[in-house]
């Protein structure tokens, strides 16, 4: 299917790894122009690869989002390649490395570095980039939440709290740029095997008691297949088939909502 995005100018946030990644090569797909920004030194050289292999336009920049400066520099040179931007995509996220159940396992201060990356950053990011989408008076955001913004999720509070926000921020910024044609989507992956995911469960895994313990794989193998409808995990791709749709004039009338690519785990009205 033709998602009418050739042409379009893409910023996504976090691109060069997981999940940004594969939302990047499929973009570069659909023919769109792609920057990246990404805390990795080599995003540079990361986009110039996709370049060669796409032959799309692909380039970017190094980008801490949980820096306001940092971002705003991003924003700069960008705005000095493009003369606007049509859609961004924010994926960019850490989690706290602790398995936190019950909560007072965590510290107060665990909880910093994941509001100022996840919260923040998303914040930062929001600053920067909407007015280079509003000199189109049209496009889309698309912010990466999780199913753990949903269901207050035990095993890592400060990650499942700070996603809650991601979702409730993005309905604020869609009723606020709706009428200047600009459209903010929120997608929640549920069990992808990236790592984020692996940092946020492994802890939980190494917290099983002695007789019960497994490697990682056969123990996280067997939660999914026990709590996820489909019985399996969901993929990178499955979550960028998702972002990009969402950026396309195809969903043209959606707006402020919240998709679950999860397999059927989380189920809403």
């Amino acid at each position: 299917m033709d998602l009418k995005l050739a042409g379009s100018k893409v910023v996504v946030v976090g691109g060069a790894s997981g999940i940004g990644l594969a939302t990047t090569k499929l973009l570069l797909e659909e023919r769109a122009s792609v920057v990246l920004w990404d805390i990795r030194s080599d995003t540079d050289q990361v986009a110039q690869g996709l370049a060669e292999t796409y032959g799309s336009d692909c380039c970017g920049c190094h980008c801490d989002v949980a820096s306001e400066e940092s971002v705003r520099q991003a924003g700069v040179w960008t705005g000095e390649r493009l003369p606007y931007i049509d859609h961004v995509v924010h994926c960019a996220a850490i989690g706290s490395g602790k398995f936190g159940f019950p909560f007072t396992n965590l510290q107060p201060q665990d909880w910093l570095k994941n509001l100022q990356v996840n919260v923040m950053g998303m914040v930062h990011v929001a600053h920067t980039v909407v007015p280079l989408i509003r000199k189109q008076r049209f496009g889309g955001m698309v912010f990466l939440g999780s199913v753990a913004g949903q269901i207050g999720s035990q095993t890592d509070p400060p990650y499942s709290a700070c996603k809650a926000a991601n979702i409730n921020f993005a309905q604020c910024l869609a009723k606020d740029l709706a009428p200047e044609g600009i459209r903010v989507n929120t997608v929640n992956p549920g069990m992808v095997q990236t790592p984020l995911n692996r940092s946020v469960w492994q802890a939980w895994c190494d917290a099983q008691p002695e007789d019960q313990k497994r490697s990682y794989e056969q123990w996280a193998g067997e939660k999914v297949s026990k709590v996820v409808p489909l019985g399996r995990w969901q993929t990178v791709d499955d979550i960028a088939n998702m972002i990009v749709f969402l950026l396309s004039p195809r969903a043209g009338n959606v707006t402020g909502q919240t998709i679950n690519v999860d397999g059927g785990f989380v189920m809403h009205w």
